[in-house]
């Protein structure tokens, strides 16, 4: 089954791309390894979620902020290069959760991210990762996912 069916399967839609939020690339590609730059759980631009996981939001809430996070991703991948099915690994991601002071759970909340990606792609979508506790993100998103591709 290809990726754009199980997307369908899970009941699931890719987003339009996200509007730039600065001076980057979405995506910057070198040799088979696409970097996709950090996308936060938005829709159009606008946060889908907001606050700190661990006061403002559950480890639940911020496992569907991961995932929507995660769904801009393979948006911008899609745009990029037009067929989702030409990624062959997830390679890492990097899963920033703005948390609150005394809340340790990020890894569960990077959970949300991983999930998708492993639904997807099967083993060739279980990452290497990172799940950092922030402070702050733009806007004041819950949570933001960055990642690297191989792709054909």
């Amino acid at each position: 089954m290809d990726v754009y069916e199980k997307l369908k399967s899970l009941g699931l839609t890719l987003p339009e791309p996200p509007p730039l939020g600065g001076l980057y690339a979405p995506v910057k590609r070198t040799g088979n390894l696409l970097f996709c730059s950090g996308q936060g759980p938005t829709l159009k631009g606008i946060p889908l979620f907001t606050g700190k996981v661990g006061s403002d939001l559950t480890v639940e809430e911020g496992q569907a902020a991961a995932k929507a996070c995660t769904l801009n991703v393979l948006s911008i991948l899609h745009a990029y290069t037009g067929d989702l099915n030409r990624i062959v690994s997830v390679v890492k991601i990097l899963v920033f959760v703005s948390s609150a002071p005394g809340f340790f759970q990020q890894p569960l909340v990077a959970n949300g991210a991983s999930q998708l990606f492993i639904d997807l792609f099967g083993e060739a979508g279980r990452p290497a990762r990172s799940a950092v506790g922030h402070n702050e993100l733009p806007g004041n998103i819950p949570v933001e996912v960055e990642g690297v591709f191989e792709v054909t």
